[in-house]
């Protein structure tokens, strides 16, 4: 092997878990193009959400003026929403896009602003970290008494701790949830991974989200293999893209070793990934 090639195979003998669904072919990719042998488990989808009736309705409120400020928590949210308006209501597009650039945006980290530059826009504040404390933080040090503040939800997840914010800052929240997460594989994919873990036949396995961490637990937990879960991913190397992630996975017992320092996507991930398992003897 030349020195040029050794960094393109630094996985070369490893078998990485993937529990991914929207961008499974672009980490399982990065990840084998370096040696790596991956096992694909798809544990999260995510659909629009079944009743459009509530998107568009506040669609329709958005694009009349209604929201002052709007709280972006995912690029997938704004996706699905300007989707929603694709499919139900096209004459609204320019409305909204146009609203998009006339109301202040709070982004929960970068991943909104690449879907708002897309659109020829750009975020007005960014919250650092990209939390829903760190969303808060940002919040604070502004003044949003009798403000409409349009919120784009994480999935269902109601966000109580910012519910309960904008509230007692004298703001009106307007949620929004334009997509919602379905359990994409079933029971028995997810009891075969946790046994292939069990025989160690699993270097590592890489987290990206956390529905994919309560998904994994859940199915454990109902077969009742919820501490067999703890065991095995206690031998396994676990990597998690970032800390909402890694809390996740705290929560229940588990400690993220391989964690991106600074930037969490999934070529970082993929980085740090060679840099835990390329500089151990192949397995």
């Amino acid at each position: 092997m030349t020195p040029h090639a050794e960094p393109d195979r630094a996985l070369q003998g490893r078998h990485i878990a993937v529990p991914e669904s929207r961008e499974l072919d672009v980490f399982a990719t990065l990840l084998e193009r370096r040696g790596a042998t991956v096992l694909r488990c798809p544990l999260i989808d995510i659909r629009d959400a079944p009743d459009p009736v509530p998107v568009l309705a506040w669609l329709r409120l958005f694009c009349a003026g209604g929201c002052d400020d709007l709280i972006v928590f995912t690029g997938e949210g704004l996706r699905r929403l300007l989707g929603a308006l694709d499919r139900h209501a096209p004459e609204l597009r320019a409305a909204f896009v146009g609203r998009l650039g006339a109301v202040r945006t709070i982004a929960r980290g970068p991943k909104p602003g690449r879907v708002l530059r897309e659109l020829g826009l750009r975020s007005t504040l960014v919250a650092e970290p990209a939390t829903t404390p760190g969303v808060i933080a940002l919040l604070a040090g502004l003044d949003l008494q009798g403000r409409s503040v349009g919120v784009q939800l994480y999935g269902v997840e109601p966000n109580a701790p910012l519910m309960d914010f904008l509230a007692g800052a004298g703001a009106r929240a307007l949620p929004v949830a334009p997509y919602v997460y379905a359990d994409a594989a079933a029971d028995a994919e997810v009891l075969t991974l946790i046994g292939q873990m069990r025989e160690g036949r699993i270097d590592a396995i890489a987290f990206t989200s956390m529905q994919q961490v309560e998904r994994l637990f859940r199915v454990a937990e109902a077969a009742r293999q919820g501490e067999l879960l703890r065991q095995v991913l206690a031998r396994t190397m676990v990597a998690a893209i970032g800390p909402v992630v890694a809390d996740a996975l705290s929560t229940r017992g588990v400690t993220a070793q391989v964690i991106p320092a600074d930037s969490y996507y999934l070529k970082p991930l993929t980085q740090a990934l060679i840099r835990h398992l390329g500089a151990q003897p192949d397995a």
